[in-house]
């Protein structure tokens, strides 16, 4: 088991664990109602719409967080007033706003002497690169994205469940909503410039999705969904090591094949012993509302 341990033996890869690790609560957390909302899309598109504002800062020489969180700030500002209308759907308001905003990102980088690289970077991160503030951040990260899930999580069971009757609770869903959409956008932008894109929407959805096959209560499902993210990390750390592949690639890459052979060991197992279908968030619903 040697082998299995060298890779952490430097300090670079250490590093790079720890944020995996952190990166990986976070999107555990947020992540869980990702997947049970079915915002797997809207995660992606606003992964993807910081591009924007982090080709400015870059081309400016100003702050890339700064520039990805007011460019994400505005990507959930036009999905929630689009997802008003009644004439368009919510997945083609996302979609128009996807579309735009990542081309204009491209536009911008286009400018840049380096496009390829800036792109590069955008999608795939760095996280061999990871410095101690880095960690302090993601750690800040973390601790709001647990004490919002915490004090919101009624509301957030209500809102996935049935958002008519928690209006009628008092629970106030598009408060929310709103919440739900800063945490999203809290882990994007915390995590893009240490992992980037691709690692932080992997991790994103992949565990929390392999989790739902399994268990039905929301915290085991964020619980299951930190062990896979983790899971995830370590084994990418170790095959991008020995086989000299992409950090961040190969961690999200891992992180999908768990879910594949998730899908697939799930399948077989309830074929043998067949399970109630009720969604997590109408287990967790009618016991909070008998």
């Amino acid at each position: 088991m040697t082998w299995l341990l060298l890779p952490f033996e430097v300090t670079f890869v250490q590093r790079a664990l720890v944020a995996g690790v952190l990166v990986s609560l976070v999107c555990a957390l947020v992540g869980t109602w990702v997947v049970l909302r079915g915002m797997a899309f809207l995660g992606d598109a606003m992964s993807h719409g910081m591009l924007p504002g982090v080709a400015l800062a870059s081309l400016s020489g100003g702050n890339l967080v700064l520039g990805a969180a007011l460019s994400a700030g505005a990507m959930a500002l036009g999905v929630t007033v689009l997802g008003r209308s009644r004439l368009l759907s919510p997945d083609t308001s996302i979609g128009l706003l996807f579309v735009g905003m990542l081309a204009t990102g491209v536009i911008i980088v286009s400018h840049s002497q380096s496009f390829a690289v800036d792109l590069t970077g955008f999608l795939f991160g760095d996280v061999l690169a990871v410095r101690s503030a880095d960690l302090a951040g993601l750690a800040v990260a973390l601790a709001v994205t647990a004490v919002v899930s915490v004090l919101g999580y009624r509301s957030f069971v209500a809102l996935t469940f049935d958002t008519r009757k928690a209006h009628t609770l008092g629970l106030r869903p598009v408060l929310a909503n709103g919440l739900l959409l800063t945490l999203v956008t809290l882990a994007i932008v915390a995590s893009f410039h240490v992992v980037g894109t691709l690692l932080v929407f992997g991790l994103l959805i992949a565990p929390a999705a392999a989790a739902v096959l399994w268990v039905r209560r929301i915290p085991l499902i964020m619980l299951c969904a930190a062990v896979g993210g983790v899971v995830s990390t370590v084994l990418g750390l170790v095959v991008s090591w020995y086989w000299n592949t992409a950090t961040g690639a190969t961690i999200a890459a891992v992180a999908v094949a768990l879910f594949f052979l998730s899908a697939l060991a799930s399948r077989l197992w309830h074929r043998v012993r067949p399970t109630d279908t009720d969604t997590p968030a109408d287990q967790e619903w009618s016991e909070q509302t008998s």
